[in-house]
This record gives structure tokens, sequence and C-alpha cells, in this order.
């Protein structure tokens, strides 16, 4: 408290002007020389330096530095040069106390590491312990970040203060590019990412950003050349036929050459023949420059959570894409992940379609990573036509990643996403992956057929179980706020165009509205960091081709392939919701067509981006009659029964029972009418009229949807036959062909079409007695007695409960026939 204000100890103004007359007289007299550059700095320091000095033995530190220097005599010379300016003297003090306490509380505790991540797995406390003590290191990078990051954003706010923001968009976009390239690695990664949104960033930042993807500087190939020599303990005349001069690629952790081996067993040069290989080389000392980074990210991250009120675990998602980081320098790691997603990949209807390259696992270590070299172009430089085909198969290959083999790939910007010559998707670098575990991926399944379906009620409840609201705020989940707003956001989304299409202000307007009511209503769990890197540069790709492309509608063909196919319980509710929506729980409950047709449509078009149909591989009408077939019979005709084949049989029997009394009921009133108001086959069929008004024959307002909804369906499916299939004009051989192979398959299953058969009967029982519980057995007609006894004091006939004694009698016996068979 007694200290005086450092700005009375220090005039920064003058400093200032002082800097600015330094940098001004440097700047209009060009420099010819270093030891001109040099002495420029020193003068521009012993300006600094001096004033500082001035202000400092003016002011009370000046003081106590007069009375120390007295009272230690000799001894004050001694530790301390007299000519020391005490600037200088109290920066190294400062030094030397900071050392001197810090390894007083060192005592006792385990030596600091020999590098930030001993493992090689990303370790932040082990950081921190190496960092610690290394303070020099960490503080020259935190300024070199922050000047370098500072000159830009000066120069983008001089821009917007004199309104040029524009027409300098293109000089600060390179300057942008230049400036995450010096920044090193870190900071490529998230410019690449961005470099495809071109909903989120002008065309010039677009433009100056990309050549992040494919023209990150080299490293020289001597250094590359020993790595290589030192990992695989041969020299590379040893190893490859061939090894070029210089890199086919440099990205920011690596660069790739393209080389020849001896297609022999150990990769040496006897003997075989030779093939192109692609050599990943791992940059020297590229650990510690991202053990680094993410210490600094880490340190600050608290600081940023605070100063900007975010509602999330910001360490968490910082930890998140450390782990990410490190695990893609373990280029064994990398191998096995492309090797799990082939394996993964080959059990799905996509096998055919996309791939990742062969490793050449004798010829990889940790920083050297040999695959089979493909040949192709780059996704966003395919033919237009292409794109949006293989953006389809490239859209269903990431959701299969994510809901169904578990392993995700994490970094699909443009370069990694290659077409190959024979029209598949081959998918390079496979370093940052993320692993989903089974019961996120059924959570995250049902929160997207929530989406694509429209069932925006279901959405907060969805965004509970995912984590992104906390689960003290569980109780306003059903608040109508907070449905509009996101039935709002997602409406848009899924309207096309991506983040553009949505109006932010108006967005960010309710949601700090929200806010205000409810507190900090949403987070960003750190599992769902890589989840949206990736998509977010799908949707980017995307939007290159197509203005209007829409993410959500994207994923429709994969989650209708899955809510069909899923045998899990969870799945099936989620197929339920897709199907019925709010009516789910009805036992009257009959299916939305609208719904089927956008389930129905999604398969479809799964089916076709699957088979590469799309991509020019055409099939005859035969192979695809036998393929619908397939698919249908192995939905439909399972031995165990499946969400889908009990909603299938519950909707069929609903179909055929309200299908026969309408039926029925048309026939019946064609025939004609007698005089006593019976219908003429009513009276032939039933001449007692014992079934004339039973609720098994009379029709009402469920059977007039169910028939109205089977005419839909009919349409649809006629709608959606084999796209190069017209039955009309298939030829005997082709109708012999395809009957045989139907029956065939049939045989094949036969098992399963007995089950279902047996299910379906056993349905059509079961409506047929809740039909009687739920309506009685009959209308029944009142005749006026003639016996006074029989009415009541009012007047009116007295209910004879004989009857429905005998209804009761029945239906418990029907009730036990069934339960017999069941047995």
């Amino acid at each position: 408290n007694n200290l005086p204000d450092i700005k009375n100890i220090i005039d920064f103004s003058t400093i200032s002007e002082t800097l600015s007359s330094t940098i001004n007289s440097v700047t209009s007299s060009p420099l010819s020389s270093a030891s001109e550059i040099s002495a420029a700095i020193v003068s521009t320091v012993q300006s600094y330096e001096t004033l500082v000095d001035d202000k400092l033995t003016a002011s009370v530190i000046g003081e106590a530095w007069s009375s120390a220097k007295d009272q230690l005599g000799p001894l004050f010379e001694t530790l301390i040069h007299p000519d020391l300016p005490p600037s200088v003297t109290l920066v190294i003090a400062s030094y030397v106390t900071y050392s001197v306490v810090n390894t007083i509380l060192s005592f006792g505790q385990e030596p600091p590491p020999n590098s930030p991540y001993p493992m090689n797995k990303y370790d932040p406390v082990s950081a921190r312990r190496y960092f610690d003590g290394k303070w020099g290191l960490v503080v020259s990078r935190a300024i070199q970040v922050s000047f370098l990051s500072g000159t830009f954003l000066s120069g983008l706010a001089l821009d917007f203060v004199t309104g040029k923001l524009e027409s300098n968009s293109q000089v600060r976009a390179d300057e942008l590019s230049v400036l995450l390239t010096k920044l090193g690695p870190s900071f490529i990664k998230i410019g690449q990412s961005l470099s495809i949104r071109r909903d989120l960033l002008s065309p010039a930042y677009v433009r100056g950003l990309k050549s992040l993807q494919d023209q990150v500087p080299s490293f020289p190939t001597a250094e590359a050349r020993e790595i290589i020599e030192s990992e695989l303990g041969s020299s590379i005349e040893e190893v490859f036929e061939d090894f070029p001069s210089e890199p086919i690629a440099a990205a920011s952790l690596g660069q790739v050459y393209k080389a020849t081996v001896r297609d022999d067993d150990d990769g040496k040069r006897e003997g075989g023949n030779t093939r192109d290989v692609a050599v990943k080389v791992q940059r020297p000392n590229i650990m510690n420059q991202i053990a680094l980074d993410m210490h600094l990210i880490r340190e600050v991250a608290p600081i940023i959570k605070r100063t900007f009120n975010l509602n999330t675990d910001f360490v968490g998602v910082v930890d998140t894409w450390g782990i990410g980081f490190v695990d893609e320098l373990d280029y064994i790691e990398e191998a096995i992940n492309a090797k799990s997603f082939t394996e993964g990949i080959v059990r799905t209807p996509l096998a055919g379609v996309v791939f990742a390259p062969p490793v050449v696992d004798e010829l990889t270590t940790r920083k050297v990573l040999t695959t089979e070299w493909v040949v192709g172009e780059r996704l966003d430089k395919s033919a237009k036509e292409d794109v949006s085909i293989l953006c389809s198969i490239a859209m269903n290959s990431y959701l299969t990643m994510m809901l169904e083999t578990g392993l995700l790939h994490c970094d699909p910007h443009p370069g990694n996403l290659l077409r190959t010559t024979d029209g598949k998707l081959c998918i390079l670098d496979w370093g940052m992956v993320t692993r989903l575990d089974p019961d996120l991926q059924i959570t995250l399944i049902e929160h997207m057929a929530h989406l694509t379906s429209a069932d925006y009620e279901e959405i907060p409840k969805d965004l509970l179980l995912l984590g992104f609201i906390p689960e003290d705020k569980s109780d306003l989940i059903r608040d109508s706020g907070i449905v509009d707003t996101l039935a709002e956001i997602y409406g848009a989304w899924t309207a096309g165009g991506g983040a553009a299409a949505v109006d932010v202000n108006k967005v960010i307007a309710d949601l700090q509205e929200l806010t205000a009511e409810k507190g900090n209503l949403f987070k960003i769990p750190p599992y769902f960091a890589y989840i949206a890197k990736s998509f977010s540069v799908l949707e980017g790709i995307g939007l290159t081709n197509d203005e209007q492309y829409s993410i959500i509608n994207e994923c429709l063909p994969y989650v209708s392939k899955r809510l069909l196919t899923d045998k899990s319980e969870r799945t099936g509710g989620a197929l339920s919701t897709f199907i019925f929506g709010p009516d789910k729980s009805n036992e009257d409950r009959i299916i939305e067509y609208d719904r089927v047709e956008q389930l129905v449509s999604g398969f479809g078009d799964y089916t076709t981006s699957a088979s590469g149909e799309l991509l020019g591989r055409n099939s005859s009408r035969t192979d695809a009659v036998e393929s619908v077939a397939t698919q249908v019979l192995d939905l439909l005709a399972t031995e165990e029964e499946t969400p889908l084949q009990k909603i299938f049989i519950e909707q069929l029997a609903k179909i055929i029972t309200s299908s026969t009394r309408s039926a029925w009921s048309d026939i019946r009133e064609r025939s004609g009418k007698l005089p006593s108001g019976r219908t003429v086959l009513g009276s032939i069929v039933d001449p007692l009229g014992i079934f004339r008004t039973s609720p098994i024959v009379r029709v009402n307002e469920l059977d007039e949807r169910t028939v109205e909804t089977t005419r839909n369906l009919i349409q649809l499916i006629t709608s959606n036959s084999p796209s190069n299939v017209d039955v009309s004009s298939l030829t005997n051989t082709e109708i012999v062909e395809i009957s045989s192979i139907i029956a065939q398959k049939l045989f094949e299953r036969r098992s399963g079409v007995v089950q279902s058969g047996n299910r379906l009967a056993m349905q059509l029982l079961q409506l047929t007695a809740d039909r009687l519980d739920r309506g009685g057995e009959r209308d029944i007609v009142v005749v006026p007695s003639r016996d006074p006894a029989d009415r009541s004091s009012d007047g009116r006939i007295r209910e004879d409960n004989e009857k429905k004694e005998e209804s009761s009698d029945r239906l418990a016996s029907a009730r036990q026939i069934l339960a017999t068979i069941d047995q």
C-alpha cells in the first residue's frame, strides 16, 4: 500500500514518444547492414532504460536502493556491479529470487521430466512440471504469439476504424495465412479447418487460408533422410529403389515423399517388381512445439472462460484437442487407426466405395509412415458433377464411423479426401481420430432422428442426455421458450446454406434472453470438439459446391438406414418416434405417410450411394430387383423379432383388418337393399343377422384412416421401385429369372418367413380380441318391450346384463386360446 502507483514512477507517454521517434527515424532511412539494425535496437533500449531508471531513482524505490547501498557498503559493490542500472538489477534480482524460491519449494519433489510427455502421450501435469523449469521458453513463446497476433489484430482494427475492412480483406487474409504459418502446427490446423467455411468467412479469407491446405513450407530433405535412416535403421539406398530430392506435399506435422520400393517381403532392393509408396516423415522437434503451445493454451483457458463467461469445461476441451494432437504424432497409432477403419468399413454397404491407403508395416515407425501410393485428385478439385455424389458418400462414411464403427476420422479437410480414378473415395491422414462408446452412439442416433424428422420437442431432452444442458437445469428442458428457440435454429439450418442461413443476431438475442431468465443453460461437452470439427469441415466442402447444402438433410440417408436395420431397443424407440411422431404410445397409432416417405426415401438414397450407382456403376434390371428383394427380406423376414418387423407386422395387421372391413362394407352396400333395410349380400351371407352390427365387420374412423394411409403407401412403394426397372417392360426371360431369384431367397429365409407369418397371425388375432374387448361384441338394437316389468319407473327399458356376461366369457375364452397358441 505504501508503494507509489506505477504510473507515477514511469511516464509511459514519454517512453512512447521516445520509442515512436526512434522507430520513425529507423523507418525513414532504410538500414543497409546488420550493424546498423543492431545499433538502432540498442539506441531504443538505452532510451527506454534511461527513462525508467530516472523515474525509479526519483521514487521511493530509489530511496530504498540508496539506503541498501549505504548499509551494505562493500558487500553491495561485491554483489552488484556499480555501473549496472537499477532497472537491469531489478530484473536480475527477480530472476534470482524466483530461481531460489522455486528450488526451495521443489525440495522433496520428483525432478522435472526430461520431456513434456515422457510416455509420448498427452500429459498436462508432466508438461507443467517440465515447462515450470523453462519459464524463459514459455515467456518468449507467449510474447511471440502475442506480438505476432497483436500486429495482425491492430491492422484489422485500423481497417475497421477507417472503413477499409472490405478493400483490405485480401491483404489481411494473406497476412493471416502467413501469421498462422509462423505460429506453427497448432495454429495451422485451425486455419485449415476454417479455410473451407465459406459460410463463415468472406471469399478473400477463404482464398487466403486455402494455401494452408497444401502449401505449408517444407523442411530440408536432408533432415528428412536423417530421420528415416534413424527410424528404419538402414540407409535410404538400402530401403528405397528411388527416393526424391523434394517432398510432393508438406503439412503442418510432416511432409510426404513419393518413393519407390522393391515389391518383396522385406522392402529391400533384391529381386521383385517395384511399386510406388507414400512416405510421411515427421517434422523435427515437433513434439516440443505442440507441447509448448498446448501448455500455454491450457494455462490461459480458465482466464478465457471467466472473461467470456463460457458455460463449458474449456480446460476439458483443450485437453481433448491436446490428446488428438499428440496422438497424431505417433505414426504407428495412425497406421492402426487406418487398419481399424478398413476392417470396420468392410462389414458395411460402403465397403466398395470408400477406403484408407493400405499400410506398409515394415517401413512404418513412430516418426515414419509408409503406405501404398493412391492415384487420385482432391475432392474439391474433382469434376463438379462428382463432388455432390462424393460428398454424400463422405457423409455416409463419417456417420458410419461415428455411429457404427466408433472410430471417427477428425481431419477431413479437402487435402485428405481423394477421388480415385475408379470413382472411390480415399480418406488420408488417420492420425487425428476420436472414439465413441456405444451408449453415446445410440443417444446421437436418437438425436439425429429427431433432427431429421423435425421433432424439435424432443431436442432439449437429447441435449440433456448428450451433456449440452447441465443436469441442474434438467427441469427446464420442456420450457416452451427453449423449444421454440431451438426449433427456429434447427429449422433454418435444415433449410440449407450453413451458418449463413441462420439469423445470427436474432439467435444471440434469443439466447441472451434465455440466459437472463434461466441462467447459463447450454455448455459444450469436451468430447464434442472433434465431432464438431469433422462435420464442420464436411459441411464446408458441401457448401463449396452447393450454396444451399444442408448437412442435416444429408444425415437422413444414414439415419434412415440405421433406424431400419438396427436391432437395439433404444434404436427401436427412435424408429417409433420417427414413424409415429407424438402418437407413438397410442394403441390406435397409424404410421404418418410423410414420415414414412422420408424414411423410405432416405434409405433408398443410402443404398444408391453405397452401391456406387451414381458414380456410373450401373447394374442390370435383374440385379436391381435382386438387390431390392434381398434388402426387403433382410429387413422383414427375420427369425428374431426386430423393432422394424414388430412395427411392420403391427401396421400390416391393421391394414389387413381395416381393408377387409372396408372392402366387405363397400361390396355389401353395392349389392342393394331389401325392404327390411338389410343389404342383399348381408342377408345371403348372414341371414340371421348375427354379425350385422358386430365390431368385427363394422368400419370406424380408424379403419378409414388406415385405408387412406394404405393407398398412399402403395403409391410410395410404386414410385420408389428400382430406378432402372419398368416392370411392364420386363421380358419373359427376365420375369422367369427374377421369379427364380425371389423363390430362392424366400427358400433361403424360409425359417424367418414362417416365423414372421406366425407373428402376423398372432397380431391379427390380438387385434380382433382387442376390438371385441374395447368395442363390445356388437351394437345392441333395442326393441321396445311389451312387458311393463321390463320398464323402469321413468319408462326406459331396463338393461339386461346377460349379453354382456356372455360377451365377457367369450373374450376370456378367446384370450385363453391366444395365450395357449403363444406358448
